[in-house]
């Protein structure tokens, strides 16, 4: 199904998005700002960015002639998620329109083994790594890297989904003996002590202009983001600036366009020196980034936007010295819009975000955002209003 197109004036640019969800929906405050046009290709009709973005198709599934539909129309094509194959993209570049970021770098967001040895041929630090064929291998590699280790398919998976710690060769065996999805293969990482995991996010502009944002801290609760932190305030300069630059880098060599995030662990090297690892990449706006939408003087959809159409890109200076955001992910709780008359009265100064999806348990729905001088005060209040919009707390 296609919506109708409408006109535009003369000059307006058309952004089409691959994937309708919560990221996709963020896109069109800023689009709207800009005067660009946002077209999204969407799986079903409850996605939640058709809500606002009414120049859409929808598919049963994403395959090469539904990105030509959706990009026909459109200056550049981009993305919401990673999910697509790379002969299809090079089909729709075929055809003259510009996809961004490439194929080549999407590849490694959406393949996990080919991020490592790229990592790996780049000098960039991480984990030790190993793709295992089976649970024999995979043993071998426990014992020398240690127990317990991570297994994980190199495709597929979100949020934590599709990763495995196991602690002995048994638990190995048993998780690999479940399917792979299509084109995956068996990942084995050392289980890595960290002191804290940390996210850089940069925005990279076709001709190279780049832009980055602070090193913000994340907490993961069950494999998903629950809380961030920006900047990070348990890192000093040379961390916070070791980082920047790995991501810098990486986006260069790589030749990300648009928004790239870099997922990091905080480890103490041999020398008792703080350093980063680098754990997984996202080229394309990412929950570690959402506290830039009203803590920053230009957010990472704005930037993102602006840098696949290569238009100069913003300042992603803060707003305040700390930006704390807070997921709030589904529970019991079935009106997300009765709570925000407790929390609007509660915190008038916090900006609450509702998605509008389906609520499910463990589902993002939605988050908060408080801007402040102190981070633990601004957490507390954060973590109030998540905690009324789930249904947790009743005051």
């Amino acid at each position: 199904m296609s919506c109708p197109r409408p006109d535009l004036p003369v000059g307006t640019p058309t952004v089409a998005v691959v994937g309708a969800g919560q990221l996709a929906r963020m896109m069109q405050a800023p689009a709207l700002a800009l005067g660009i046009q946002l077209r999204v290709l969407a799986t079903s009709e409850q996605e939640c960015a058709l809500q606002v973005i009414p120049d859409s198709v929808v598919v049963p599934a994403i395959d090469a002639a539904a990105l030509q539909q959706v990009a026909g129309a459109a200056d550049v094509l981009t993305f919401e998620h990673e999910h697509v194959d790379a002969q299809w993209l090079a089909q729709v570049s075929a055809s003259g329109v510009p996809v961004r970021p490439g194929a080549a770098a999407l590849h490694l967001a959406r393949d996990k083994a080919a991020l490592r040895q790229r990592l790996s041929e780049l000098g960039v630090p991480q984990p030790r790594w190993q793709v295992v064929a089976d649970a024999s291998q995979a043993t071998s590699f426990g014992d020398a890297a240690g127990w317990p280790m991570v297994l994980k398919p190199s495709r597929g998976g979100y949020d934590g989904r599709g990763v495995f710690v196991v602690e002995d060769a048994a638990a190995a065996a048993a998780v690999m003996a479940g399917p792979l999805p299509s084109g995956a293969v068996w990942l084995a990482e050392e289980f890595v002590p960290f002191r804290r995991e940390v996210a850089a996010q940069v925005a990279r502009s076709p001709h190279g202009q780049a832009v980055a944002y602070p090193l913000v801290r994340t907490v993961q609760r069950d494999g998903m983001c629950a809380e961030v932190v920006a900047p990070c305030p348990d890192s000093d300069e040379d961390l916070a600036g070791e980082a920047t630059h790995l991501a810098l880098s990486l986006a260069r060599d790589i030749d990300a366009v648009g928004m790239l995030a870099v997922e990091m662990y905080v480890v103490i090297d041999d020398s008792g020196r703080e350093q980063v690892l680098v754990n997984e990449i996202a080229l394309r706006p990412h929950n570690s980034g959402h506290w830039s939408i009203d803590g920053a003087v230009t957010s990472q959809f704005e930037n993102h936007l602006r840098a696949v159409l290569d238009l100069p890109l913003g300042d992603p200076t803060p707003l305040a010295r700390y930006a704390v955001m807070v997921n709030v992910i589904g529970a019991d709780a079935d009106n997300l819009h009765h709570a925000l008359l407790h929390c609007q009265a509660r915190e008038p100064q916090a900006r609450i975000h509702i998605y509008g999806k389906a609520i499910r348990p463990g589902r993002k729905v939605g988050h908060v955002t408080l801007l402040g001088d102190t981070v633990e005060p601004l957490l507390e209040r954060a973590r109030h209003i998540a905690a009324y919009m789930r249904g947790d707390i009743h005051e």
